[in-house]
């Protein structure tokens, strides 16, 4: 017994309706969550950012109407504006120094921790702690330490052991250095952590493949974990050079940029051009700039990353 034509089609064309109404269904409970994130986005982040570009070409207080100059807040920036060219070379610095101590010091402790059972969520917690820690407590408990009067170098020179007792953070040759060293106490833990988490992910296979091949440690963490974890590591690398612009909250809490400007960044040259000086139309034009560098990075990953490069 055959099934009749009629009511074949008739299902056929009952489930296809079915089948696109679930899909419009679907597609509307997609936009009903996007449209009002990318509302939030476009008020939050796109408008600013454009005005933020018009400010940038105008002589504006941050009150009032601004006129507009051009280029002209950029052509003082590179040309006239002294201050910028010392607390860009103050970044590049802190730059450098983040590139390469925390997480020298992140990939040594995650090897390390990786061998450890017992006790290990401790451990890793004491090593994030520090990373979630408002700002201003660590900065402040780090005022206290590097005081030379009451810190820790006081109080070693009590016991004999002389030569620490500095002034760290009011010496012009120590004090930059002295501020990126208490900033990656925070920083180099949380490092450790998402190396950890990383390596944790390596089949155990290969470790086992490279012992059988006799690799001693050495070899393994060089032949094995390194490009086990290589794409975090070159993430991680990209986002502390951005980041490395972007710093200001240590630099602020310590010296405000002092003494005479020697841990001068330019965020803090940004924030006082628009906070103290009331130039926020200069302001703007540098904040454009660190945008452009970080942008720059950004294309650099993006051209390794089209060359091949796991990032």
């Amino acid at each position: 017994m055959t099934a009749n034509p009629s009511i074949q089609d008739t299902s056929s064309r009952r489930t296809s309706f079915l089948g696109k109404g679930l899909e419009v269904r679907r597609g509307l409970l997609a936009w009903a969550f996007i449209v009002p994130i990318t509302l939030v986005h476009l008020v939050v982040v796109v408008g600013p950012g454009i005005s933020g570009l018009y400010y940038a070409l105008t002589d504006w207080s941050g009150i009032g109407k601004a006129e507009f100059i051009g280029l002209g807040n950029f052509v003082e920036l590179f040309t006239e504006d002294l201050n910028f060219r010392a607390a860009f070379r103050h970044n590049l610095f802190w730059m450098a120094f983040f590139l390469t101590v925390p997480m020298i010091m992140a990939l040594s402790a995650a090897s390390l921790l990786a061998q450890i059972r017992r006790g290990a969520m401790v451990i890793r917690s004491m090593f994030y702690l520090p990373y979630v820690l408002p700002s201003i407590v660590s900065a402040f408990t780090w005022s206290m330490l590097l005081n030379p009067s009451l810190g820790i170098g006081a109080a070693l020179d009590k016991i004999g052991i002389k030569g620490l007792d500095h002034p760290w953070l009011g010496d012009f040759r120590t004090a930059l250095a002295s501020i990126a060293f208490a900033d990656n106490w925070h920083w180099w833990g949380f490092l450790s952590i998402l190396f950890l988490t990383a390596m944790q992910a390596i089949p155990v296979d290969l470790y086992d493949a490279a012992k059988m091949d006799g690799a001693n440690r050495w070899q393994q963490f060089r032949n094995v974990t390194l490009p086990g974890i290589r794409p975090t590591i070159l993430f991680m690398l990209l986002m502390t050079a951005i980041w490395s612009f972007l710093a200001f909250d240590y630099v602020w809490i310590l010296t405000q940029g002092g003494p005479s400007g020697a841990s001068e960044l330019v965020s803090s040259h940004l924030y006082k051009q628009a906070f103290l000086r009331f130039e926020a139309g200069y302001a703007a034009a540098i904040g454009l700039t660190v945008s452009l560098m970080a942008g720059c990075i950004v294309g650099g990953f993006t051209i390794l990353r089209r060359r091949g490069w796991e990032i």
